[in-house]
């Protein structure tokens, strides 16, 4: 916790200083607890934009004050509602100091934390159970190197569902672990979906081979990814139709 007591005060005016460690050498040093913290900070942070956004005077006043904690960042007071995906994805092509990383597209290199979080897989984890499937899904169109590790923890989530042929549904094999729900996985993989192009071709894909290896059935209940292609590919259809 010792790498964010530097910033840990002062509230919004802290929001410079924590965008900093997480572009740091620091994070390689931070557990999952620490993780968690950062989140929670960076989901007050969003928290204030959301309550002050129609007051123009605090807006005013919470801009100044961004500004004064670190100059050359350009933070403004929008930058507060970007705080999660500012955190995850560092000096992109949308970046505070609008300095491009090398390459284009998906080939922008990710900042430090966004290395860091797949160097260990309890991290990674627990980031994507703590974000919302909505936001991972940009994280994976933005970064080709976080798409394919975060499609295989879903994948893992996937290998724990069992179904229940009395309640009709598939549910978690081991209830105290921390692992997603049948909803929740299939609202992200809808989620992967409703983005590019390449990443719903890549979702698709890895669902059809999931499918194939588990046996290719064709009816429901006796594979989770058979079922999981039907409902992703139902979704797909309704979405065509609007």
């Amino acid at each position: 916790m010792a790498a964010l007591q530097g910033w840990a005060y002062h509230r919004n005016g802290e929001l410079p200083a924590l965008l900093d460690v997480s572009r740091s050498s620091l994070v390689r040093d931070w557990d999952s607890l620490t993780l968690d913290r950062a989140l929670e900070w960076a989901r007050y942070f969003q928290h204030l934009h959301d309550r002050f956004r129609a007051r123009p005077r605090l807006r005013e006043a919470l801009g100044r004050r961004l500004r004064r904690g670190q100059p050359s960042l350009l933070l403004g007071f929008p930058h507060l509602g970007r705080c999660l995906q500012l955190l995850g994805l560092g000096q992109d092509g949308d970046s505070l100091c609008g300095n491009q990383a090398s390459g284009t597209g998906d080939d922008y290199v990710a900042g430090p934390l966004l290395s860091w979080l797949q160097g260990d897989l309890e991290r990674f984890s627990a980031f994507c159970l703590f974000l919302p499937g909505s936001l991972l899904a940009s994280l994976a169109g933005h970064y080709s190197q976080f798409s394919r590790p975060y499609l295989d923890l879903l994948t893992s989530w996937g290998s724990h569902l069992l179904y229940d042929p009395l309640q009709g549904r598939w549910v978690k094999s081991c209830l105290d672990k921390a692992e997603l729900s049948w909803e929740e996985l299939r609202e992200r993989l809808s989620c992967l979906c409703r983005g590019s192009v390449l990443l719903r071709g890549q979702t698709q894909a890895a669902l059809k081979l999931l499918k194939a290896r588990d046996g290719d059935f064709k009816v429901r209940g006796l594979s989770v990814w058979t079922d999981l292609l039907m409902e992703v590919e139902e979704y797909l259809r309704k979405e065509a139709e609007r």
